[in-house]
């Protein structure tokens, strides 16, 4: 089951390396000759714009989603609907606003793949915010910070029991921190070799967000083993991808931004009938089938 969660790892990253920007090229248009004219035509003077003034060219594509919704009455069912407009409005950037509504359904597929099928990780929030920092960063950059990050966990521990050096549990960890930093730090320095233009964007909040995971992989590897924290750390990578994917996908980007109540709602009914599930998860029927059959 381990081999079979690193092989979803590597499909993943393939697809999202490889396959997915050649499939963009494929089906981008390609760009058509123009004939230049004989002629020179005499030129009509236009009014200059105003570029103040948001038209439908100057708005974003959810921006021009709100304006082309008629939300309807505030009361009783679209009080959520008109709070995102005034937002918007007000200079809020609808794609926060999305993003915002889409944690609590992140959330819930986390909880339904630990629940039901019997994935792990670390919790809900940190593959849900891990699956965040790859929509800022990029998979493939994240993914590589990700790495960079845990391996040097894993070296700091090494280089700590080795040297003999006895330190509480806090101190430690503030150590350690202290080698993750140098260790980001490098692969930032790296970048103009590396030639990544995503790398180059990487701002403070997907680095924290890391870190975050750096320091419950070292706990557990602390208080279990390397063994444990690499799996659970594997299963956390599963759980975020998968988030990512569904947070990238337009058609649910669209629904949740023009249709808040329903989304919300729906969460909150899901969430409460999966609590109801009381059963054998889908890794405990594979692990005991052989039982189960007896």
């Amino acid at each position: 089951m381990k081999r079979a969660l690193l092989a979803v790892v590597f499909a993943l990253l393939l697809y999202l390396a490889f396959v997915r920007p050649a499939l963009a090229v494929v089906v981008s248009p390609k760009p058509t000759a123009t004939v230049a004219p004989t002629a020179t035509p005499t030129p009509i003077p236009t009014p200059v714009a105003d570029l103040t003034e948001k038209t439908k060219e100057t708005l974003g594509p959810l921006e021009a989603l709100l304006q082309a919704q008629k939300p309807g009455p505030v009361w009783p069912f679209n009080p959520i609907k008109h709070a995102i407009r005034n937002a918007v409005a007000a200079g809020v950037p609808a794609n926060t606003i999305v993003l915002l509504l889409l944690l609590p359904v992140v959330a819930a597929i986390i909880a339904a793949f630990r629940h039901l099928v019997g994935l792990r990780g670390f919790g809900i929030f940190l593959p849900a915010a891990l699956a965040v920092t790859f929509v800022a960063t990029g998979p493939v950059v994240g993914i590589g910070l990700f790495l960079t990050i845990v391996s040097v966990s894993i070296l700091a521990r090494t280089l700590l029991r080795k040297t003999k050096t006895k330190l509480q549990y806090l101190p430690r960890m503030a150590l350690i921190l202290w080698f993750v930093v140098f260790g980001v730090l490098g692969i930032l320095f790296a970048a103009p070799i590396i030639r990544q233009p995503q790398l180059s964007k990487v701002s403070i909040f997907p680095v924290l967000i890391l870190a975050l995971l750096a320091e419950d992989f070292t706990r557990v590897q602390l208080g279990k083993s390397a063994q444990t924290a690499i799996n659970l750390t594997s299963e956390t990578l599963v759980l975020a991808l998968v988030s990512y994917l569904f947070l990238t996908l337009e058609p649910v980007r669209q629904f949740a931004l023009l249709n808040p109540e329903i989304l919300l709602i729906g969460v909150v009914i899901f969430d409460v009938v999966l609590g109801k599930y009381v059963g054998l998860r889908i890794l405990e029927i594979w692990r005991f089938r052989k039982l189960i059959n007896s």
